[in-house]
């Protein structure tokens, strides 16, 4: 960063103090995968039952589904595309292909986190009854099931004519000795 340069208003010392254990707690939590999957459950299932308590903000729920939505296409979704029309590089195709492992264009990590300020925002704007919009929830709900379905065959068509996986549980493991 240069000298001249600002990222903004300057930050109190606190501030500053308490942004950086912040960070340092994120990075620490980084190899603990199922805690931190564990921990966003958790939140949704305070979020769930804050919006079952009030009956309300269905718009804030609908905007949240729809972003998570769009979080989990990112994370099945290869960062490079192939272009079937390309003559440039492609997924193997044949078994004798050179292996190009799966690349995310949205990491694991940063879906949690993303997922995670989602849900807190949400939580936070419960607390102000100018975002709850009255609106009939089943049309709501109907619609990101709707939306949902039609997205996901989309994402497993492209998944079938690419032939990938984004998942690497039940994939072959090689390199790794096992007793026998």
């Amino acid at each position: 960063m240069n000298a001249g340069t600002t990222d903004g208003p300057p930050k109190s010392p606190l501030l500053q103090q308490q942004l950086h254990r912040l960070q340092q707690l994120l990075d620490q939590s980084i190899p603990f995968v199922l805690y931190r999957w564990l921990a966003l459950l958790a939140l949704l299932i305070i979020y769930g039952l804050r919006v079952f308590w009030i009956q309300g903000f269905y718009v804030v729920t609908y905007a949240l589904g729809i972003y998570n939505l769009n979080l989990l296409l990112g994370f099945l979704t290869p960062l490079h595309l192939p272009d079937p029309d390309a003559d440039g590089p492609s997924l193997p195709t044949k078994s004798n292909d050179e292996f190009r492992p799966f690349v995310r264009k949205l990491p694991e990590y940063k879906a949690w986190f993303a997922s995670s300020k989602a849900f807190c925002i949400a939580f936070l704007a419960t607390l102000f009854p100018v975002f709850d919009v009255p609106v009939f929830w089943p049309i709501l709900v109907l619609y990101w099931c709707v939306l949902f379905f039609v997205t996901m065959k989309r994402q497993i068509a492209h998944m079938v004519k690419y032939k990938y996986v984004p998942f690497s549980f039940g994939k072959k493991k090689y390199g790794k000795n096992r007793g026998g």
